[in-house]
């Protein structure tokens, strides 16, 4: 049997071509430590305060106290089967909930994920649970007069429906008694 140069040369590029290599970059950390729905993780130092991230069992997490040795994450789910030594990857991504008309009638967790078994739910939009409230300019104008019921409060204290106003006042002069007097 004659083995010739050109042959193997032409089986190895021929391997070498067809290999592909498919490479999953993620950047992983490792639990140090896990109680109380609250987990201190090693190894993910680029982290940003926020984000979400991916614990085993399918829990996610939202990396709050960013420290320079470990990042703090409050675990949203059931963390009980969680353990020192799992790992955790970052998903790169600021948390967020699904918004919009595609909610109505849906009944769905704290990360926006359906729980009514109808389905999966399809978005178009979703929206960072933390973000920046609007300027007062920036707000639609009280124009709407709400009346709480009590004579003497709406003659003083001119309440419009939408505004947020505080009851200051020592204890014991009614300041819950005239708050839910003006729900009912």
């Amino acid at each position: 049997m004659d083995i010739r140069a050109e042959e193997i040369s032409k089986i190895i590029r021929d391997q070498i071509g067809s290999f592909a290599v498919d490479v999953d970059v993620a950047e992983v950390g490792t639990i140090v430590s896990v109680g109380d729905g609250i987990a201190r993780v090693h190894g993910i130092e680029n982290t940003m305060a926020g984000e979400m991230l991916a614990f085993p069992h399918g829990v996610f997490g939202i990396a709050l106290n960013l420290e320079e040795e470990s990042v703090g994450a409050v675990l949203l789910g059931e963390y009980t089967e969680l353990k020192e030594g799992d790992t955790v990857k970052r998903t790169g991504r600021i948390i967020s909930v699904p918004v919009g008309e595609e909610l109505v009638g849906r009944v769905v967790n704290a990360l926006g994920q359906p729980i009514d078994g109808k389905g999966p739910l399809v978005t178009k939009q979703s929206s960072p649970i933390e973000r920046i409230a609007p300027g007062v300019v920036d707000r639609s104008p009280v124009k709407e007069p709400m009346q709480t019921g009590l004579k003497a409060i709406d003659a003083m204290v001119p309440i419009g429906r939408g505004q947020r106003e505080l009851i200051i006042g020592d204890r014991q002069t009614g300041k819950t008694a005239v708050a839910a007097t003006t729900i009912v």
